[in-house]
């Protein structure tokens, strides 16, 4: 795609975008639950083009784990619809006022929410995305150019199509939300280059497509970067409860990004915990790689020794890293050397441990006796989510309708003049 050619597209996404911005929550929430009953309506069609999908992958040897992130059933396509209403029963985040400040000479200064404008996202073989881009998107009154993998593409514009033959009945411009077919990686440049048309870039995929996107991006980017997520089972912990969560974090989905990559395991209780924890594990076909003391405690299974390089390996796959920890500094050392900033948990019984461990570990999500898996729009109470921010600037972890906001200033005066 020439650059004359994103040129257009963004030309007509950024003229969608100044009617969005304007257009009332009734009418946005009205657009939201037509392209709910939509999708609903394209359900035989939307999944046979995921059968295409799948196909191509498993010819192509994609891991399970892969197939799973495609795989759209009818229980993605209910998520899909539910996903939008619950979307359209979300306040509207546009307009509100953030502060107000009355200054002594009369001026009332008032800090306003408003759409971003143009959004990119690059994203990769998750279908979902498509729905979950344009609900919050619209919501938050912001066009949104998509432009997804290869390995979904079918799958893609059948959801594309359903949404935009809805949207396109309650009158909504086609520019504000463009799906571009063009799966090369040219197209990726190209889009990279249009900072006169998009105002954020958000890549969600693979280590390689991100940072191609950081490096080459003339746009600001926020990274939905890697989920390198931890539990740490503290010597306090509840062997039970530990247990069910780090099975939950590691196996529930292996394929997604806050799924657990490192379980840490204090020493004291490790002789106990770990050989009932493996026997859960390998049973549920889990491959394990261990430290020297997790393989000495675990003699007779079938444990790989686990090297540096595997602990900022990003699995998405039923493989566990195992290390025996002898404190608590020693698992938050662990964390910050080898950690994604992204989701990380502590299973204690011990409040001041946990205390010290959310004080401590700087990532977007920090857990205490709870799973890393609920890093979700969705669960957080948002909807959904755009993407799971690992950066600092201007949003962190999953991103919805407020963090796909900016703010401007509203200054009122009664003929107020600077002296």
């Amino acid at each position: 795609m020439s650059n004359d050619a994103m040129k257009k597209i963004t030309t007509k996404a950024r003229e969608a975008a100044r009617k969005l911005g304007i257009l009332s929550t009734e009418k946005k929430d009205k657009i939201l639950r037509a392209m709910a009953d939509g999708i609903d309506s394209a359900r035989e069609e939307i999944k046979k083009a995921n059968e295409e999908d799948i196909a191509k992958a498993e010819k192509g040897g994609k891991n399970p784990a892969f197939i799973d992130r495609l795989r759209l059933g009818d229980k993605s396509v209910d998520g899909m619809c539910s996903m939008m209403k619950e979307v359209a029963e979300l306040k509207d985040p546009v307009g509100d006022v953030l502060d107000r400040n009355e200054r002594p000479n009369g001026l009332v200064v008032e800090k306003v929410r408003v759409p971003i404008g143009v959004i990119g996202i690059i994203y990769e073989s998750r279908p979902n995305v498509t729905a979950d881009c344009v609900a919050l998107c619209l919501k938050s009154g912001n066009a949104v150019i998509l432009r997804g993998g290869s390995d979904a593409i079918a799958s893609n514009k059948a959801i594309y199509r359903a949404m935009r033959k809805a949207a396109s009945k309650e009158g909504l411009s086609e520019g504000a939300f463009i799906l571009i077919e063009d799966t090369s990686r040219e197209l990726v440049d190209a889009m990279l280059k249009a900072s006169d048309g998009i105002d954020l870039i958000m890549p969600r995929g693979g280590e390689s497509l991100i940072q191609q996107v950081a490096e080459k991006s003339r746009i600001p980017v926020i990274k939905h970067y890697k989920g390198i997520c931890h539990v740490y089972v503290d010597a306090d912990a509840d062997m039970k409860m530990a247990e069910e969560i780090c099975f939950n974090a590691k196996a529930q989905r292996p394929g997604v990004c806050n799924a657990m990559e490192t379980m840490l395991v204090h020493e004291r209780i490790a002789g106990e915990f770990l050989p009932r924890m493996a026997e859960k594990f390998i049973k549920a076909g889990v491959v394990l790689k261990g430290c020297s003391r997790t393989r000495e405690i675990l003699t007779g299974r079938d444990i790989k020794k686990v090297k540096d390089e595997d602990f900022t390996t990003e699995y998405l796959d039923l493989i566990l890293n195992i290390r025996v920890v002898g404190s608590l500094d020693e698992a938050i050392d662990h964390i910050s050397r080898f950690g994604s900033d992204h989701s990380d948990a502590i299973v204690t019984g011990n409040t001041g441990n946990a205390g010290e461990f959310t004080r401590r570990v700087d990532s977007a999500a920090v857990y205490v006796n709870a799973s890393t898996r609920f890093t979700d729009g969705g669960e957080f109470g948002k909807g959904a989510e755009i993407g799971i921010s690992t950066d600092r600037l201007h949003a962190r972890g999953p991103m919805g309708l407020e963090e796909l906001t900016t703010y401007k200033y509203v200054v009122n005066g009664s003929g107020q003049v600077r002296t």
